[in-house]
């Protein structure tokens, strides 16, 4: 049995049907977008000073925006898998971004977002990065096209077996050509690879323009397919999922995003001095090595960190720019007025902060994303459109807050909440403590004011996030914060697994 829409749709839909004048609207419309490995250095989240985001802050202007929002896990594979499934790493299996963990495989009882919107008779479209393996089968139309290495092609970003071995030294070579046929020499950023320097795949820790057309990058080309599908008015009610990769390393993109540093070179993150001396040696190891990217001690040694904040900041106004056309074309389209949108990215990504680069940590650089949620025009009396939330959240609750908007049925389990509350009554204090899990018994919690992270081996670390937003001083084990830190611990214990 469908699950009743919510009382506040229900109520409007039969105000509107009363109306001599307008039709009674249809089933809600959804438009799904990802953007990959987006910290908060996005214009409305304030995260950094030159964030140039425009459409993503109009976008938080005609909806909620959850300022203490948290991913399920920090690293593609596991986060998406939560997303997707409504449950967390440890019900799933999915931990890391090994290809051959799929929900298929690990969860396969698994209902699908889009597999419930199909159900209720949406009809379920999705491009660009979604899941991160395997789920395309969920989709009754899915158009893939080339992201990671655009505007190049994969088999342009390999070196050649004499080239490979350059790629570990201080003088990596592999010559390619762009779209234009000039010769292009990788990496852009002349540093030596610390994750793969043995393997022939293209190095990906790497940033630098591309002075080619927009319509060379995937992220462009999936633009262009989903707004044809919103134009497309038989295909509704609709659930159209788009997945853009930047800025996912490599930080390439187009170059006019990277001509306003010329003037303006990019500010680094505030970093302290000496920020991993209070720290464990697990949790140090966590930060140097570079499982996700690569390492600080190479960026500092070959002055590359302001460029890498710079091409990180362009690579996150092209995809601004992308998101744009799509909002534009939507708005433009028969599905303006009834179509709900939620943005959001799978985790967090850090650029030197902690000496770390990627993701796969528990620090909030790691777990922190951007979380809007924007309910059609048809239907916004009642929500608190153009606020904000500071309540912890997380990208688990997508799941249980869409079929709940939507009145679609869903399984009984989800490990979520629905965030219909808030966006109905944004200051509610809701007093939650919101888990991030960062492989088995690794765990990250986060409330309104704290964050506490648990290790595998026991060792923890406290922050308060009132007097120190930036996660400087590990409280764990100080004067004064023993009650806090028994607290955390009784909230993390059933995260954790007795080996």
């Amino acid at each position: 049995m469908r699950r009743p829409a919510p009382a506040l749709v229900l109520a409007l839909l039969a105000s509107v049907a009363c109306s001599s004048s307008n039709p009674a609207p249809g089933p809600i419309n959804v438009l799904f977008i990802a953007v990959d490995d987006l910290n908060d250095w996005v214009g409305c989240l304030g995260g950094h000073p030159q964030a140039l985001t425009p459409n993503i802050d109009r976008l938080a202007s005609r909806g909620v925006l959850f300022t203490n929002a948290h991913c399920a896990a920090p690293a593609c594979n596991p986060s998406r898998a939560a997303v997707f499934s409504g449950r967390m790493p440890q019900v799933t299996g999915v931990w890391a971004n090994d290809r051959r963990q799929t929900l298929g495989q690990t969860f396969p009882e698994a209902r699908l977002l889009p597999t419930v919107f199909q159900e209720a008779g949406y009809r379920v479209a999705g491009t660009g990065k979604l899941l991160h393996s395997g789920g395309r089968d969920a989709f009754d139309e899915f158009f893939s096209v080339g992201q990671r290495w655009s505007p190049l092609s994969p088999e342009a970003v390999e070196y050649t077996a004499e080239e490979l071995s350059t790629k570990g030294t201080g003088n990596p070579t592999h010559r390619t050509r762009d779209s234009q046929g000039r010769e292009i020499i990788l990496p852009l950023n002349r540093m030596p690879s610390d994750r793969r320097p043995d393997q022939p795949a293209g190095e990906s820790f790497d940033w630098g323009p591309f002075d080619v057309p927009d319509t060379d990058f995937g992220d462009t080309q999936i633009t262009d397919w989903a707004i044809e599908r919103i134009n497309d008015t038989s295909r509704k009610p609709f659930f159209l999922g788009v997945g853009y990769y930047r800025p996912h390393i490599p930080l390439w993109a187009p170059k006019r995003f990277f001509d306003r540093f010329t003037l303006s070179p990019g500010e680094l993150p505030p970093v302290k001095v000496d920020d991993l001396a209070d720290l464990s040696e697990t949790a140090r190891n966590w930060a140097l090595e570079p499982v996700t990217a690569g390492s600080h001690a190479t960026v500092v040694r070959h002055e590359q960190w302001r460029p890498a904040v710079e091409a990180y900041l362009a690579s996150v106004t092209y995809v601004d720019h992308e998101i744009g056309r799509l909002l534009n074309a939507l708005d433009g389209s028969a599905a303006a007025e009834n179509t709900l949108i939620v943005l959001w990215s799978d985790h967090g990504w850090q650029l030197g902060e902690k000496e770390h680069w990627g993701k796969w940590t528990g620090w909030e650089r790691s777990t922190k994303v951007p979380l809007v949620v924007a309910p059609p025009a048809m239907h916004a009396d009642g929500f608190a459109v153009g606020s904000s939330s500071d309540q912890p959240v997380g990208l688990i609750d997508m799941y249980p807050t869409l079929v709940e908007l939507c009145g679609v049925e869903a399984p009984p389990d989800l490990d979520g909440r629905s965030l219909v509350p808030l966006l109905r009554e944004p200051g509610l204090v809701t007093g939650r403590v919101l888990a991030t899990m960062f492989g088995p018994n690794n765990a990250s919690l986060r409330t309104d004011r704290w964050r506490y992270i648990r290790y595998e081996d026991g060792s923890e670390e406290l922050y308060d996030h009132f007097s120190d937003p930036n996660e400087w001083d590990n409280l764990a084990g100080l004067q004064g914060f023993a009650d806090r830190i028994q607290e955390m611990r009784k909230a993390v214990a059933p995260y954790l697994t007795e080996h």
